[in-house]
């Protein structure tokens, strides 16, 4: 089984304006609602190449059940803990000349609500693979990323984690399955400037000393790097296409990789499903779809 873990899951109001100014009224051209939240874009791209997963995390209010309908929606199984204080957020995109965001605050987290999470990650069991993603509110301790793969260590899981700074060099101790910084999160890791590959690889190699098993960078248009758990460095260009999107992007690379690797063990095929599903999406108005990633695939192995 395939978990994701949302902390903090949203409705994501999206937007887009021709020409935004501040300080005047401004008239939408188009409006969409979605159900956001990284753990949740994962499990859907996951469905979307055939695979199952149980999507967790926390929901509050009104605006909670909407996004546990809207998970429901797409298709992917959803077990989320109600909170008792707060709402589920509401995010607003806008996409205009710029693309801006408006993040809300979401609920209050409990000890106790926490305590309901482990319970229901203490069913995993060996060989499951759990994907962390994302940042944490600021009512959670944070160190929550630690604790969970400390309470599952014992399990043999693949835990994927995709956060940022110490949120993420803190849990590389547990030797996750793979991480996914990009370049400019390896800077402010290691208070360096990259100069090139070379220095990227140098410094994936350094987060895998630290514990890492394999290290995948995202560096946006100049495609994506992988260097494994064998020694071996991998490198992907991008899919050719428009850009419409950057939300969810990043995630359905991790879901495509996952997918990739689950199919026979190949890191290669990994990189290319991982890329190809990051690309769809950006490519989309919303998260891709199964046809249009294979579409991707089949032209990024044509650009070869």
């Amino acid at each position: 089984m395939i978990y994701t873990v949302t902390f903090n899951p949203a409705l994501d109001y999206v937007i887009s304006v021709d020409h935004f100014q501040t300080g005047v009224v401004n008239r939408v051209n188009e409006e969409h609602i979605f159900v956001g939240g990284k753990g949740i874009n994962v499990s859907f791209i996951l469905k979307e190449l055939g695979y199952s997963t149980k999507a967790l995390g926390f929901t509050a209010g009104f605006t909670g059940e909407k996004v546990k309908a809207g998970v429901k929606e797409m298709g992917v199984d959803g077990d989320f803990i109600d909170v008792e204080e707060g709402m589920s957020r509401i995010n607003v995109k806008l996409r205009s000349d710029e693309e801006t965001e408006i993040n809300g605050m979401g609920p209050k987290i409990t000890e106790s609500d926490l305590y309901k999470l482990f319970a229901k990650l203490d069913k995993m069991g060996k060989s499951d693979v759990l994907v962390l993603s994302g940042s944490i509110p600021s009512c959670v301790p944070n160190n929550i990323y630690e604790t969970i793969l400390e309470k599952l260590a014992s399990k043999n899981i693949y835990a994927v984690v995709d956060a940022t700074g110490q949120l993420l060099v803190n849990v590389l101790k547990y030797k996750p399955f793979l991480i996914k910084p990009n370049n400019f999160e390896i800077e402010d890791i290691f208070n360096v400037k990259l100069q090139g590959e070379e220095d990227i690889v140098k410094y994936a190699k350094k987060l895998q000393e630290m514990g890492a098993r394999n290290v995948l960078v995202s560096l946006a248009g100049d495609g994506s790097l992988l260097v494994d758990e064998n020694g071996e460095t991998h490198r992907m260009g991008v899919c050719k296409g428009k850009v419409k999107n950057s939300v969810g992007a990043g995630d359905s690379m991790v879901a495509g990789f996952i997918a990739g690797y689950l199919k026979n063990g190949d890191y290669e095929e990994a990189l290319e499903l991982g890329t190809a599903s990051g690309g769809a999406t950006a490519f989309s108005d919303s998260l891709a779809t199964k046809d249009f990633i294979y579409e991707n695939l089949r032209n990024l192995r044509g650009n070869k």
